[in-house]
């Protein structure tokens, strides 16, 4: 008689006790507050997620303010800015943030991308635009995407940047994680497919760190990393059917960068350098290799970082020896590109 097969066992990245439970905590916040009708209940989440105020105080030599990009739509974006700065330097390279939560989740004043933010901003000596884009499933796409690219025109109009912080637009980052990290990459090609309605944006580089792409079938990685912190299949099931126009499946443009509709803009020789993270415990890998995979076969530059105990999103805890690294690497990115620029 075949042998029975073994139960498979929940994966345990290496973490301690007190992560474990701060995990679950997250993943309870993001499972009280999803309907089954494909709503959020935004009162309960703004009790469990409640918004960070900025402050113009520095903490950790980083300064922090809110900035109105667009009345009309209510858009709105935290700066965050090294608070001093030598005599005589340049004006700030400019990083874009898109913070992750499935497109419905969280927002520029979380506490844990505010945050992190202010990290990227500290390690990276540049200004962190992050911004609060639109969430599904009351704004579905591509409200993100268009929130993105009204950021971008923002800071091409040098009238909106503050006159105490000297922002350089034309040494410009995309960047976010998860459902950012899809936002930023498709703000890029839009980007990329318009360059010349810009005058002074130029954007030198795309940080994506395990961005949230999808498709119809079950990955292998998906399937074996089921019951992972942060993201499961019922999860990503409910984000993308909050987040996709009505009647569309993962095929579509948004989910899936290898669709005929997703290729525009990423032809362009103006689409950045990519800074690719992946961990070992993100059942995501699988489409962030395929996206390396279809980036490089369209001849782009592809820089990708493996981290083998990373859970998804692990770089929001900085109790994970990963997330440190990963800040010094960014920073890293960010100052090879620049100097780049500038021989």
């Amino acid at each position: 008689m075949a042998d029975e097969p073994t139960p498979r066992s929940r994966p345990k990245p290496p973490m301690s006790r007190i992560m474990r439970l701060s995990l679950k905590a997250v993943d309870y916040v993001a499972d009280a507050t999803r309907r089954a009708d494909g709503t959020v209940n935004r009162r309960v989440l703004s009790l469990l997620d409640p918004r960070v105020p900025a402050f113009s105080t520095p903490c950790r030599g980083v300064a922090t303010r809110d900035v109105v990009i667009d009345p009309a739509l209510r858009l709105r974006a935290r700066l965050f800015h090294p608070a001093t700065r030598p005599p005589g330097a340049a004006p700030l390279p400019v990083i874009v943030y898109f913070h992750g939560g499935g497109f419905a989740f969280l927002s520029a004043a979380s506490l844990a991308y505010d945050a992190v933010c202010r990290r990227i901003a500290r390690y990276a000596s540049a200004a962190v635009l992050s911004v609060d884009y639109r969430r599904s499933p009351e704004h579905r796409f591509p409200a993100p995407y268009d929130d993105g690219v009204a950021s971008l025109r923002f800071l091409d109009d040098p009238k909106n940047h503050p006159a105490d912080v000297p922002l350089d637009a034309s040494r410009c980052f995309l960047a976010g994680d998860s459902a950012g990290g899809n936002i930023a990459h498709h703000v890029a090609r839009r980007y990329a497919a318009d360059v010349p309605t810009f005058k002074n944006v130029r954007i030198a580089g795309l940080i994506s760190v395990q961005p949230f792409f999808g498709g119809e079938e079950r990955t292998p990685a998906e399937l074996r990393l089921e019951g992972a912190p942060i993201v499961s299949v019922s999860r990503t099931d409910w984000m993308w059917r909050a987040f996709l126009p009505h009647g569309a499946d993962r095929s579509h443009e948004a989910a899936c960068f290898a669709s005929p509709e997703a290729a525009g803009g990423v032809d362009s020789p103006a689409f950045p350098p990519v800074l690719l993270v992946i961990g070992g415990y993100d059942p995501l890998q699988d489409w962030q290799r395929r996206y390396c995979e279809m980036l490089m076969g369209s001849g782009k530059d592809v820089t990708v970082l493996e981290y083998p105990d990373g859970i998804h999103t692990f770089f929001l805890f900085p109790e994970f020896d990963d997330a440190r690294d990963l800040m010094t690497r960014i920073a890293e990115f960010v100052g090879g590109r620049i100097s780049g620029a500038d021989q």
